[in-house]
């Protein structure tokens, strides 16, 4: 019903933290804000959270779809159908609170384990260098 809006809270506020971070990397690494790479070869925190953002707008976009195909979203008030009557409301309340919240919980794991897997993969590609060296 209105589970797509949870994940769309989540990327307001991880698109205004990326463009402060954005900002701020610009002021003092400028070379490393504009190639999304800092001296040691990792990813800045600026294309991190673009990461973020962009599976937190895509799930979002999709969802969101999916529910006006279904119905359950509609081009006039009140947007959300399970809006009209108050027992539907509460309804959509819970699947926010559940679905809404573990989607959006699920998508921030998945972006914190692709940001560890980032951050080790040049140490991980320097070990295989070196053991096929040896």
């Amino acid at each position: 019903m209105a589970c797509f809006l949870v994940p769309t809270g989540e990327a307001i506020v991880a698109s205004i933290v990326k463009n402060r971070v954005s900002a701020s990397e610009e002021r003092t690494e400028p070379e490393a804000a504009e190639t999304g790479l800092t001296a040691d070869g990792k990813f800045t925190w600026k294309k991190k959270l673009s990461w973020l953002t962009t599976m937190l707008w895509g799930g979002a976009i999709l969802l969101c779809l999916e529910h006006i195909w279904h119905g359950e979203v509609v081009f006039y008030p009140p947007f959300l159908t399970a809006m009209a009557d108050p027992a539907d409301t509460a309804v959509m309340l819970s699947e926010m609170g559940t679905v809404g919240v573990g989607m959006a919980v699920m998508v921030t794991l998945i972006w914190v384990a692709m940001i560890l897997i980032a951050d080790h993969a040049p140490a991980i590609k320097r070990a295989l260098v070196s053991a096929k060296e040896a």
